[in-house]
């Protein structure tokens, strides 16, 4: 799986230092399977795109439709995957902070201040920081980001049901739903499972059998 995607180099803008604000937001903290994924955005105010939202308040056709409108708008964006195997060591919460400040060390302006949905803001960023509870209903830039994760997230565990289709990532993208549940149940996990969750934990526990590639 590629661990990150390419900034959109091609429509940077350095001339105004005010429009160099990112906003930051993942999706995937709370699934057994698959990567969390984090975003970074610069809006371009010369460039807006129009029905910007919470990515959980739109349709999966409207956050498709708006994905390559942000990429294509933006003066910068980025997306990162922090894969189960780092969410493992790391904890979730650290993952997905080391997520953030990866995506912001890759844009290209570099933001001057990082807009942060929640209320933690992660150490050692290259810019200033600021969390935003609910950024994601109320910061267009931290609403960009939130789309670009959730689609590229959904994309990535598309891709790991055609690896491993007895789970179901398609569907549930990886939440710990009562079908994902079952399938845990009767199968044990897979190389995409977070062995650090508990669910998971406790299907290794009780000795059911790792799922390896075929």
């Amino acid at each position: 799986m590629v661990a990150d995607a390419p900034v959109n180099g091609d429509l940077f803008r350095l001339d105004d230092g005010e429009a160099h604000v990112a906003g930051v937001d993942e999706a995937g903290r709370g699934p057994l399977a698959g990567p969390v994924a984090v975003a970074a955005v610069i809006l371009d105010p010369a460039r807006p795109v129009a029905g910007l939202d919470d990515s959980k308040k739109l349709t999966e056709r409207r956050r498709e439709a708006l994905f390559p409108l942000i990429q294509e708008h933006a003066l910068a964006w980025r997306i990162v995957f922090v894969e189960p195997a780092e969410i493992d060591t790391l904890n979730i919460l650290q993952a997905t902070l080391e997520g953030m400040r990866r995506a912001l060390s890759l844009l290209e302006p570099r933001p001057r201040l990082a807009r942060i949905d929640g209320n933690l803001v992660p150490s050692g960023l290259a810019c200033a920081g600021e969390a935003v509870v609910g950024g994601d209903g109320i910061e267009p830039a931290i609403m960009a980001a939130s789309i670009l994760a959730k689609v590229a997230r959904d994309r990535a565990m598309h891709v790991l049901h055609a690896q491993w289709p007895q789970y179901g990532f398609d569907a549930h993208k990886g939440y710990p739903t009562p079908a994902h549940l079952a399938a845990l149940a009767e199968h044990g996990p897979c190389p995409a499972h977070r062995r650090s969750f508990a669910p998971v934990r406790r299907s290794l526990d009780l000795g059911c059998v790792v799922q390896v590639p075929g």
